[in-house]
């Protein structure tokens, strides 16, 4: 069940709580699964994953956007290389309308976990590049650039939906 989100499940006191969280949260169930978080939470409460899970539930289920936020933050300050923990911020982020910030906090992770492939799928899903001006040129071709530029200074950056 972890291996399906792309993380081992990380040992201690509380893993059994957390399968049960991650299980729940596979099948939809997010009030469930945040019961779950909470209690391996209460077991673990320095693992960065409870943590961050934690802090993505209570955004998405209880509407705590800052709450989880800062969740999900702590996190990050413990183990700053794991792409689920972006993942979980961003996802915090874009429930909250703040698609912006989403898209930061993915770049960054996108960075800091050495580009990983489900960071890199989030950011499209999220808003990444304007298709290319010319879509029959390859985006690098230099007057796709030179046109995107113009596109870029007449009508500014992207605006997230």
């Amino acid at each position: 069940m972890a291996d399906e989100i792309g993380m081992a499940t990380p040992p201690g006191p509380g893993v059994t709580e957390f399968k049960e969280c991650l299980r729940h949260l596979h099948d939809g169930n997010r009030p469930v699964a945040l019961l779950h978080a909470r209690r391996a939470l209460d077991r673990e409460p320095r693992n960065p994953f409870y943590l961050s899970y934690m802090g993505m539930l209570v955004a998405t289920t209880e509407k705590r956007f800052a709450y989880g936020e800062s969740l999900c933050r702590e996190a990050l300050a413990i183990k700053c290389n794991h792409p689920q923990l972006y993942l979980n911020l961003a996802r915090v982020f874009h429930e909250a309308g703040r698609d912006r910030d989403a898209t930061k906090a993915l770049q960054k992770g996108f960075i800091s976990t050495g580009h990983d492939v489900r960071i890199s799928r989030a950011l499209k899903k999220v808003g990444g590049r304007r298709e290319p001006v010319l879509p029959f040129i390859h985006r690098t071709n230099s007057l796709n650039r030179m046109l995107g530029l113009m596109r870029h200074l007449l009508i500014g950056p992207r605006r997230t939906p």
